[in-house]
């Protein structure tokens, strides 16, 4: 009976909008024949006056266990083809909240959590159900921020996913959503009609379209098998909870590999970009960057690596969108990715080419001085060992983002860097003006202050003044980053567990 799920005519409606079913999913996703299923027969069921079960009707939702890679995790899925999975958060009828034991299962066992969303969320069917309203309360919020300062949570969005479902994909460390079939949203369009007299379809209201470039929903996956591999990709990254090291990858590129490339990829003439991949590529294990948010947050790219086999997260900035400068979305992503390493003890790796916050009225109506602030106290609460490489653009609150004085950070810079608290050009319109404006000439006087303190600009007097620390040979940068990761390790053992406060923040 819980096999045939809502039925053959239900199961077909999924098949025919290019869906999987969620026993399908967990199939497709589990190490074969690992899937071990926890309330099967919890529903609502008939009974015969002879004592024998005539029908049961499964709850919409699947839990249990299963193992990626030969790692255990655990696992919940909404039910579409049982009511499109409504009420699949609730309990009802007095039966138990399956996915709050999932997630008291994944806390009691220190297991990383996978979630399969594919529900509308909660429905006024159910106060027939259970013959009144009640009171909007849940305690898996409460679970779910406790998950993400111990294990890892994942949350794969999966069709049109409303309500609590749609926050839950929220609460996770790492989100995909599938093109064409997927969409989330806080009330669905009937809710939007009632609410706002706003007729909206579903896609429009919350497809890939919305909430990948606004970084609701990390990354896009073209499938869901794609979903799938995304998730199993992620997951080998991290650790199975904080207590344990992130485990290291069998070595294939050498560490002290030195890649020509570096020598000429940052353009002499600082109004030319260049392609922050390849330097990415060039540092660390080839082929083992895996890019989270790679739609919102353009002007910062955002992953997961491994140097010599040692995963790290690493940050660059990109030089192709808003200069590499920081707006909402991007410092966003920046801070999740600092708060990952943190949580999970993992070395993070900045590329830096910071031109700073980005300025302007659009930027300030956003709130970019909070947003700054909040940036800045994330990379400032963290602890995990950091390492950065000033590779051109060092300036402002987003450029000092960098230094920590305490914890393990080194720090370097390549001849091509330079910095300050403000860019000379348009620093010496400000500082300046007087003089500039009461020149005979005020452009040429303004060329000539910017021409005295450019030569004032260089690395080097930096370094004189032991304001950096070393200025090196770009193609030392893999072999020292390798160094630093390889010493990094004393140091993340010392700080296994739990860190104060909430490590991580949705």
């Amino acid at each position: 009976m819980v096999e045939q799920m809502g039925g053959p005519d239900s199961v077909a409606f999924q098949h025919g909008r290019g869906k999987l079913t969620i026993r399908e999913r967990i199939d497709h996703l589990q190490d074969p024949g690992s899937f071990h299923e926890a309330g099967a027969l919890a529903g609502s069921s008939t009974w015969g006056e002879d004592g024998q079960l005539e029908s049961l009707s499964p709850t919409p939702v699947v839990i249990g266990t299963v193992r990626l890679d030969g790692r255990k995790v655990t696992v919940a899925g909404g039910d579409f083809t049982i009511r499109g999975g409504a009420g699949a958060g609730n309990a009802e009828a007095g039966m138990t909240n399956k996915w709050s034991w999932i997630y008291r299962h994944s806390l009691d066992n220190l297991l990383p959590h996978i979630r399969l969303l594919d529900s509308a969320g909660g429905s006024v069917r159910t106060f027939e159900q259970i013959g009144r309203t009640y009171v909007a309360q849940t305690d898996t919020m409460f679970l779910s921020t406790r998950l993400l300062q111990r294990v890892p949570v994942v949350s794969a969005v999966l069709g049109s996913v409303g309500g609590l479902p749609a926050v839950d994909a929220c609460f996770s460390h790492f989100s995909v959503m599938v093109k064409g079939i997927s969409q989330a949203f806080v009330g669905g369009p009937p809710v939007v009609k009632a609410a706002l007299g706003i007729d909206i379809t579903k896609e429009d209201l919350g497809d890939e379209r919305v909430q990948i470039p606004n970084g609701v929903i990390d990354n896009l996956a073209e499938s869901e098998d794609d979903a799938f591999a995304q998730i199993r990709r992620f997951l080998s990254y991290l650790p199975a909870n904080v207590w344990e090291m992130a485990p290291r990858a069998e070595p294939t590129d050498p560490p002290e590999r030195r890649d020509e490339s570096l020598l000429e990829v940052i353009p002499r003439n600082r109004r030319r970009i260049y392609d922050p991949f390849s330097i990415i590529e060039a540092v660390v294990d080839q082929d083992s960057f895996f890019e989270i948010s790679p739609h919102a947050g353009r002007s910062h790219i955002t992953g997961l690596a491994r140097v010599d086999g040692y995963p790290v997260g690493v940050m660059i900035n990109n030089p192709k969108v808003l200069g590499g400068g920081m707006d909402l979305v991007a410092g966003q992503k920046a801070m999740r990715l600092v708060q990952l390493c943190n949580t999970f003890h993992l070395p993070f790796v900045w590329l830096e080419d910071s031109p700073g916050v980005v300025p302007g009225p659009e930027h300030e109506i956003a709130g970019s001085v909070r947003y700054g602030a909040r940036v800045a106290t994330a990379f400032a609460a963290s602890s995990m060992p950091m390492i950065v490489f000033i590779m051109r653009q060092c300036y402002g609150v987003g450029g000092a983002l960098h230094w920590r004085p305490y914890d393990m950070y080194r720090r370097y810079a390549w001849p091509s860097a330079h910095w300050g608290s403000m860019h000379i050009e348009g620093g010496a319109e400000a500082a300046y003006r007087r003089e500039i404006e009461e020149a005979d000439d005020p452009e040429a006087r303004r060329a000539e202050i910017e021409a005295r303190l450019q030569n004032l600009a260089s690395p080097m007097r930096t370094a004189q003044a032991f304001d950096i620390e070393e200025i090196i040979d770009p193609r030392d940068t893999r072999p020292l980053l390798a160094e630093f990761v390889h010493d990094a390790q004393a140091t993340l053992k010392t700080q296994l567990g739990m860190t104060a406060g909430l490590s991580y923040v949705p």
